[in-house]
């Protein structure tokens, strides 16, 4: 029997960088956390602890704040220019995974204008990419995290099998909320970013809201659907969503009857336990790519 080095990869995790483009008085803002993960001939670095051929991750970080000297652009092409770099660096570097989560900022109105310079953080909201560079192949995957939705209406959960342990009423009419993670796969690297994300995102959003919903999986795959028939471009969409709950609160104890006659419904929000809900849809023609999923965590 031989005890052997298995898969292995390293790198520089969560580098904050902020730039701002001042080239002109109208300011341009980015927010970014950026890791980079480095694969390749590293064996003797974990076995004889020989040095030769680690680029330094104090290196990646460097890298990753002088990338950003001449401006980020989208996380797709930021990411892009750091793993060819990366994986084009020495002969040993076989392959690059960078990471980009970006934080978004709107600029603040005043007197119903925009400002040059001044800017408001927008919510939890993240938008994502996950470029993978590996020889001549490169993959680029999108994203959003903590997309928080919500309806009134237009959802219901009922036709579930029961035994024992199950006491959960049917509903025909309910809350549904949840935060999207969305994570898709882009057929090629040849695209405008920003509008592939932002098309996206709004097909998302608009099908959450028009689906009338019988379960969190119906919606999940709908809005997966939606995205795949309206955007050739992308080759997969992957989707973890927890269920956000909102019980009806009983106010019996008042004397009062908690129904929509009379004034508002009243709900108390669950924070946890919560339903996860993940998913893959694809296109049955389109060859996987395991490579470009590889370290991206929380999807089945």
């Amino acid at each position: 029997m031989a005890i052997v080095l298995g898969p292995n990869q390293y790198g520089k995790a969560e580098v904050r960088v902020v730039a701002v483009d001042r080239s002109s008085p109208r300011h341009t803002f980015w927010d970014l956390d950026v890791s980079s993960s480095l694969r390749g001939d590293f064996t003797a670095a974990h076995t004889a602890g020989d040095n030769a051929h680690v680029l330094t991750t104090d290196a990646q970080k460097n890298t990753v704040f002088a990338f950003a000297r001449d401006g980020v652009g989208t996380p797709e092409e930021f990411g892009l220019r750091l793993a060819r770099h990366f994986a084009g660096s020495y002969d040993w570097i076989t392959g690059a995974r960078v990471a980009v989560e970006s934080y978004g900022w709107d600029r603040i109105a005043v007197g119903g204008q925009p400002h040059d310079h001044a800017f408001s953080r927008n919510g939890s909201e993240v938008r994502t990419a996950v470029v993978t560079v590996d020889g001549d192949d490169a993959h680029v995957l999108a994203g959003l995290g903590d997309l928080v939705v919500l309806k009134t209406t237009g959802s219901e959960f009922r036709g579930f099998p029961r035994d024992r342990y199950t006491t959960l009423a049917e509903t025909r009419d309910r809350i549904l909320a949840t935060a999207v993670t969305a994570r898709w796969r882009y057929a090629g690297t040849d695209l405008d970013f920003d509008a592939c994300f932002a098309g996206v995102r709004t097909t998302l959003l608009e099908t959450f809201a028009s689906t009338h919903s019988l379960a969190l999986q119906q919606s999940l795959y709908a809005m997966g659907e939606a995205v795949l028939e309206q955007f050739a471009d992308v080759a997969e969409i992957r989707m973890s969503m927890p269920n956000k709950h909102h019980f009806l609160q009983d106010l019996s104890a008042y004397g009062l009857q908690n129904t929509p006659e009379g004034g508002a419904v009243v709900y108390h929000a669950d924070d946890r336990p919560y339903g996860l809900i993940e998913g893959t849809v694809l296109r049955d023609d389109v060859p996987p790519a395991d490579l470009a999923w590889q370290g991206t965590p929380g999807f089945c």
